[in-house]
């Protein structure tokens, strides 16, 4: 009796690293996470180890090829970003999976921007603020100039959803998903790698790209699959809204980083958007995905320690504090400065929580206020086509004090909760669909909660 048909997905997370096998309707079948140590590069600084990642795949698709209750038959990658492999003409790994908080070298990053036009230019030319090692692309360079004996070795260079699907497929590709995720290594305006890429010849070291929607060939003890070139993870998250609705929407990511992310806005990023970290992604269908960011998840932490310490609570009872609209009108009319100037937190961090009554009050005025930012700063990547609904996943999807002011805040717009099982790991998934499932992609992989302006009574 043939085994359930599967595809199996591995998706690289900074902390866990996990394989998902999804059955034709897109339902996980089968979870398995690791963890691993991290080493450290010649510099002495935290990285991952190659190594168990190599023997993790490898160790993980051996134990599905002898579960009998499954017929693998497709497989594809998503891994976070700004991370790059250098391969030698063996197809070895030449250096650590560098790090990318890694300190980057001033006097080289001075030496990059005065030879290239600077960063606020380069920035608008490739949509990716200038972030140090974040910009993938730099350390390249930084290899070029630093390393120049381990430069000469260089025959690919990966990134690293590509490494790990050479890892299966043997195959070498690049991926738009990846080079267009602030890397500074290509030009949105003229479609192509930039021309610094070109001058320093690093495009000679980055191999073809492949559609994200294309498919290897490759055969893996005895047996014959389909493998995708891999994706980044936050495009690979966007998927299945992309999947599931074609009305203009923007996507509200949640967590340490609030990402709004809004597919339907190609325009090129100016300067003002950039000054408020404003960025693009390239979608796996090839096209810009304009993108806000906001570190209100980390404000957020932050700020709730600081309640429950002035009011002597524990931080717990925030997690699932009802809505109280009555406290959220005496807020915004009892003369308490409402209004924030748009910046990198909020106007709750300097207020004096002695103006509150109890926790709860207090709680509320911090999501009033993280509420307040966030539509600044996803109303910046709103031109375009007129958007009609908001979708937040993530950890605040969860808060039904956000959710409802959010909704307050954008009162012509559709707002909903949304949930799935593993968003990334599901959209790198369905991005090889045609090749591998005959069945239609399902309707009801969102769980969808819709927060109604019209029920609230302020």
């Amino acid at each position: 009796m043939a085994g359930l048909r599967v595809i199996a997905v591995f998706d690289v997370g900074k902390t866990n690293k996990k394989l998902f096998l999804f059955d034709e309707h897109y339902r996980i079948v089968y979870e398995k996470t690791a963890r691993f140590l991290e080493t450290m590069d010649e510099d002495g600084d935290v990285c991952e180890n190659l190594d168990s990642i190599r023997i993790s795949v490898f160790e993980s698709l051996n134990e599905v090829l002898r579960n009998e209750e499954y017929e693998l038959v497709a497989i594809n990658f998503s891994t976070y970003g700004a991370s790059l492999v250098y391969l030698d003409e063996n197809g070895q790994p030449l250096t650590p999976l560098y790090n990318y908080l890694k300190d980057y070298p001033a006097e080289l990053e001075q030496q990059f921007y005065n030879q290239y036009g600077g960063k606020t230019q380069m920035a608008l030319e490739t949509s990716s603020p200038a972030s140090g090692s974040l910009n993938a692309g730099l350390q390249l360079y930084r290899i070029k100039y630093q390393h120049p004996e381990v430069f000469q070795k260089i025959r690919y260079t990966l990134h690293l959803p590509q490494y790990v699907s050479y890892l299966i497929s043997g195959k070498i590709y690049s991926d738009m998903t990846s080079i267009g995720c602030h890397t500074q290594l290509w030009d949105f305006r003229k479609q192509r790698y930039h021309d610094w890429v070109l001058q320093e010849e690093l495009d000679k070291l980055l191999p073809p790209i492949m559609k994200s929607d294309e498919v290897i060939e490759t055969t893996f003890m005895g047996k014959r699959y389909i493998v995708g070139a891999g994706l980044h993870d936050s495009s690979a998250a966007l998927i299945p809204y992309q999947a599931s609705f074609s009305e203009p929407f923007i996507l509200l990511s949640t967590g340490t980083w609030c990402i709004s992310m809004n597919p339907f806005n190609a325009s090129p990023l100016t300067a003002e958007e950039l000054e408020n970290d404003c960025l693009a992604y390239i979608g796996y269908h090839g096209k810009p995905v304009k993108a806000s960011r906001l570190f209100a998840g980390n404000e957020h932490e932050q700020q709730v320690k600081r309640i429950a310490a002035a009011f002597d609570v524990d931080a717990l009872v925030f997690r699932n504090m009802e809505y109280e609209p009555e406290i959220i009108a005496r807020l915004t009319n009892d003369g308490i400065p409402a209004h924030s100037v748009f910046g990198k937190s909020s106007v709750f961090t300097s207020r004096d929580l002695k103006a509150f009554r109890n926790a709860t009050e207090a709680y509320h005025q911090l999501i009033l206020d993280l509420v307040e930012l966030q539509f600044k700063s996803t109303s910046l990547i709103m031109n375009g086509r007129p958007i009609k609904k908001i979708f937040v996943d993530g950890g605040f999807s969860k808060n039904v004090i956000y959710m409802n002011l959010l909704a307050l805040a954008f009162p012509e717009i559709e707002v909903y909760a949304a949930a799935m099982a593993q968003a990334t790991a599901l959209g790198t998934a369905i991005a090889i669909h045609k090749n591998w499932n005959k069945k239609p992609l399902a309707n009801d992989i969102i769980a969808l909660k819709f927060y109604s302006v019209k029920n609230q009574v302020l």
